[in-house]
């Protein structure tokens, strides 16, 4: 059967939009009438020269670029050395401010210089808000996954620093604990002021629209059942079934990454008057965090997105690289986040041959396993035997396996899992990688050191069999549907339900933030029994939010699925 995977999903509203540069530059002018300041902030990973250039074609007698204000390269190397470290994976969580970036000298003298100016003046830069009252404040922003596309190409820098010839794990490093974290802060100090925000990932077709209409996507966005716009990555043991389910590049060698629920990463396009406009879907996390999370989770999290949803597919590929999670204390310790990386596999797929590697083997040695691994780390043609400590479960569709923080697992070859996680970004140790070299042909960096610090060595064979391997239980049943509890552990802290049903089923938010995917069925309708929203179609492997606010919705089978079998995962935080 031909895909029906949407892999550029949008919410539709009416508003301002203006589309190419002409037309940009011509509403800015009608903006500012006359002399006056225009102000243009932005994100890291923009075109910055470039930007700049085409902003200096509106008519204006001074200009001054933020970069020419901020304290040397050195110093700033000092001031985030401690969040970036010199681990080559890990850093700490950075409580910088932008302004801590700024020369005061200099700053001042640049505020000085715009109050003392008569004509038009356009401010560019990292910060620009800061550095004078602006008549008209643009912030040009952009996705985290841009960004790091663009990084790869070693096109763009980092914040204050010319760091685009370093790998791109080390500016993608600076850039999760440092820079991005410093930009959200200041971003967020800007959403009521902005008069207009700017899309330049159309690299020829940049795209402005206007404060009202830029919170008037957020606020439809905030009340209805969406998704953001998944993106696909190549990996060392990927696999082919993403390639056909997906509609992927077939020509590409693999896809072993989907991600189509990590809103810090993702995009969100909003279809304004029928033409495209992509923002970072964190904005929708930062300004409507109360009615998308629910007031008990953004209490407990603040304005971050707790849950994760994204696939592993290693169908036709290799093993994922055995690996364990820090447990929450060692996180808070070490990286300075609150929580771990609690997680599942759902299987949505597997061949006769698919397992998942999980907890130990029972009277597994432990000094034993570590030497063996820190031997493997050291001597490349050092074979560690997995299956020699580690517990090996045969694995099928529609399996759930528990997988708590500590606990040494990974997935085998010719599986596809649905991956439901917190979110704390990359805090994986990998503990072992088959003798297997990265995609850029270099081997991938082992944590041995840190993993074993973290291992919990009580998670043996019988433990995982009697509470992390398919704990289903009937929670619910009437006319053409069945809910089940699938977990998670009890010291993590999602709660999953599978549905199955053939009729429609009642959901209800509960003010709670859920996330859901289609894990079985061609295709479903998502509606509100109040008419609150307008009904949502979605298909098969296809992840979906559903905001705390939207309270009651239904979901049935729908099109082609209409009379038949479908089932949907759903997962939220516990808040009891």
């Amino acid at each position: 059967m031909d895909s029906n995977y949407d892999k550029f999903p949008y919410v539709e509203i009416e508003g301002f939009l203006r589309e190419g540069w002409g037309a940009i530059l011509a509403a800015l002018s009608d903006a500012l009438q006359g002399n006056a300041v225009l102000a243009v902030d932005c994100y890291p990973g923009v075109w910055y020269a470039p930007l700049k250039g085409e902003m200096l074609n509106l008519p204006h007698s001074l200009c001054i670029d933020t970069a020419d204000l901020m304290k040397p390269e050195p110093e700033i190397l000092r001031m985030t050395a401690g969040f970036v470290t010199g681990d080559a994976l890990f850093g700490y969580m950075s409580n910088l401010e932008v302004q801590r970036y700024f020369d005061p000298e200099k700053l001042q003298a640049a505020k000085d210089r715009i109050n003392a100016h008569t004509g038009t003046a356009i401010v560019f830069g990292y910060g620009a808000a800061l550095v004078g009252p602006a008549k008209v404040l643009v912030y040009a922003d952009m996705p985290r996954w841009e960004i790091q596309l663009r990084m790869r190409k070693h096109l763009v820098d980092g914040l204050g620093v010319q760091n685009r010839h370093e790998p791109f794990s080390l500016q993608y490093k600076r850039g999760l604990f440092n820079d991005w974290r410093v930009c959200d802060k200041h971003k967020r100090t800007l959403y009521g002021k902005a008069d207009f925000w700017l899309d330049t990932t159309w690299h020829d077709s940049p795209r402005l629209i206007d404060k009202a209409t830029f919170h008037a996507g957020l606020n439809k966005t905030a009340s209805m059942p969406f998704r953001v716009t998944p993106f696909f990555d190549p990996a060392p043991w990927g696999g082919q079934w993403m390639k056909t389910v997906c509609d992927l590049d077939r020509s590409a060698v693999n896809y072993g990454w989907c991600f189509d629920c990590v809103p810090e990463e993702n995009s969100l396009r909003l279809k304004v008057n029928g033409v495209d406009f992509d923002m970072p879907s964190i904005n929708l996390v930062l300004v409507k965090s109360r009615e998308l999370l629910g007031e008990q989770v953004e209490a407990r999290f603040g304005k971050e997105f707790p849950i994760r949803f994204d696939f592993l597919d290693t169908m036709e590929g290799g093993n994922l690289s055995l690996q364990v999670h820090p447990i929450t204390q060692y996180a808070q310790e070490h990286f300075g986040i609150p929580y771990t990386q609690d997680e599942s596999y759902y299987l949505l797929d597997a061949a006769p041959d698919a397992c998942v590697y999980l907890g130990l083997k029972e009277g597994a040695d432990k000094n034993r396993l570590i030497a063996d691994l820190e031997t493997a780390r050291e001597d490349p043609a050092f074979v560690f035997d997995a299956e020699k400590y580690v517990y090996k479960i045969p694995a099928q569709k529609h399996d759930h396996f528990l997988i708590p923080a500590g606990t040494i697992h990974c997935s085998g070859k010719n599986a596809m899992v649905l991956e439901i996680s917190a979110t704390p970004f990359i805090y994986t140790f990998k503990l072992w990688d088959w003798q297997r070299m990265g995609l850029d042909g270099k081997p991938r960096p082992n944590n041995v050191h840190r993993g074993k610090e973290v291992i919990n060595w009580n998670r043996d064979a019988r433990d995982v069999m009697e509470n992390l391997v398919n704990q289903f239980v009937p929670v619910a049943a009437g006319d053409g549907w069945a809910e089940e509890k699938t977990g998670l552990h009890p010291t993590q802290f999602i709660e999953t339900r599978r549905h199955s049903f053939t009729k429609k089923v009642q959901h209800h938010t509960e003010s709670n933030l859920n996330v859901l995917n289609l894990v079985e069925g061609r295709e479903v309708l998502v509606e509100s029994p109040e008419h609150a929203f307008e009904p949502v179609v979605i298909h098969y492997a296809e992840t979906f939010i559903v905001p705390a606010a939207v309270g009651p919705y239904t979901i049935r089978p729908y099109g082609t699925a209409e009379g038949t079998l479908c089932k949907t995962m759903k997962a939220f935080v516990r808040t009891a």
